[in-house]
């Protein structure tokens, strides 16, 4: 998912339920999957514990990437989600979509947890640190030597190798401490799918050496945020779910994994797969709070409620906690859907 360059819809508060173990059909066991160019993580597949502070509730949840103004009524927001996702990127004024008072309102006195987009696997060309970067640090335009080729569909955004030392820097020492500046609880980190292109004749392929260092730019970035929540979108392969990075299983570095259209707009069998594998392993956080396993669908619009609520009952039937929204990369309006 890219966020393309920024009403709600009211009804009743959602109610989801807690994340329970569903079986894994002829699946082979985690240890039987060998990632290709990725270290592969010692020690048993099952029962990690992982590093984050974890999810004290797993939903309802939402994922928001408009203005405060577009959000419109924060209070509501706040009581309705425990887990929110937004932007608070600063922008070019300083403030960005959300003031930090604004952001104090969403998290609502400590009973939710929200979250900032952080995108590692490409960079926007709206975003301020596309053209210009604090001294000693390379701007995302100005480190050609990072791209790795257009974002298909995504003309204002292009693939960037994680593995890259000076686009680690940017984002280590620029990118996400400014958003961790603004209170945030945690990152909503994106496009790390970019480790899963394997095929060397399509635009943003990335080598063993670019796959590992998405792995390596996510353990970096646990060691300097050790109390921040950390949820991956996506890139849900066997990638990340058997690499290793510093020694440790990649898994161990998330408090929660996402992934978008599972069941709508139509049904992907293995991006479920992929969800399920993750949920076989039993990840607890150090706080033993099991891995928040989210599931972002879309309808094209808050009116479908029909088609929301059957993308809403098969991710819980499995256990998975459910958000549906419009449409990827817009995602500026609020669904408060009546169930």
């Amino acid at each position: 998912m890219a966020i393309a360059a920024s009403t709600a819809c009211y009804g009743a508060s959602p109610s989801v339920k807690g994340s329970v173990s569903a079986p894994v059909h002829s699946a082979a066991p985690p240890s039987s999957v060998r990632a290709p160019g990725v270290a592969q993580s010692a020690g048993p597949a099952h029962a990690l514990v992982a590093m984050g502070p974890g999810f004290p509730a797993s939903g309802p949840w939402v994922a928001f990437y408009g203005t405060a103004a577009q959000m419109g009524d924060l209070e509501r927001v706040a009581q309705t989600f425990r887990i929110i996702d937004i932007d608070v990127d600063p922008a070019a004024d300083g403030v960005g979509n959300f003031t930090d008072e604004q952001i104090r309102v969403l998290k609502n006195d400590g009973q939710n947890r929200v979250l900032s987009y952080l995108n590692l696997g490409s960079c926007e060309r709206f975003r301020t640190y596309w053209s210009r970067a604090p001294e000693g640090l390379v701007s995302c335009g100005a480190n050609r030597e990072a791209w790795l080729g257009a974002y298909e569909g995504y003309p204002d955004e292009v693939w960037m190798n994680p593995a890259n030392p000076a686009y680690q820097r940017l984002i280590l020492e620029h990118v996400a401490p400014r958003l961790a500046a603004r209170g945030i609880d945690g990152f909503y980190l994106d496009n790390l799918e970019v480790v899963e292109h394997s095929d060397p004749s399509e635009s943003g392929w990335c080598s063993s050496e670019c796959r590992q260092g998405g792995l390596d730019l996510v353990r970096r970035l646990r060691e300097r945020f050790p109390d921040h929540l950390f949820v991956m979108q996506n890139a849900a392969g066997d990638v990340t779910r058997l690499g290793a990075t510093g020694g440790a299983p990649f898994p161990t570095l998330l408090d929660g994994i996402a992934h978008e259209e599972v069941y709508s707009p139509a049904p992907d069998a293995t991006a479920e797969r992929q969800l399920l594998l993750w949920q076989s392993m039993h990840v607890t956080t150090k706080g033993g709070r099991p891995l928040f396993i989210g599931v972002e669908d879309y309808v094209g619009s808050c009116e479908r409620a029909d088609a929301a609520r059957a993308a809403y009952d098969k991710s819980r039937a499995h256990g998975f906690s459910p958000y549906v929204s419009d449409a990827s990369s817009k995602q500026r309006v609020v669904c408060f859907w009546p169930f």
